[in-house]
């Protein structure tokens, strides 16, 4: 059996809810709760709100924007 490798944004989502202790949902309802903000301005507020690092947040807000483009 082979496991599937994760890759781009969601490849991220491990150490995030590790490291900040919430599950992704959680902070994908952050994002979308801010919306219609622009993507930077997402960044920045899990950064500045939550003390997220910068690749942490681009991760999150980047899948869940296409999450919500499909």
């Amino acid at each position: 059996m082979v496991d599937k490798v994760v890759k781009g944004p969601a490849s991220y989502f491990p150490s995030i809810e590790k490291k900040y202790g919430r599950p992704i949902r959680e902070w994908q309802a952050l994002v979308r709760k801010a919306l219609p903000a622009r993507h930077m301005e997402l960044v920045a507020m899990l950064k500045n709100e939550h003390g997220m690092g910068h690749g942490h947040a681009n991760a999150i807000v980047a899948h869940t924007l296409a999450e919500d483009t499909r």
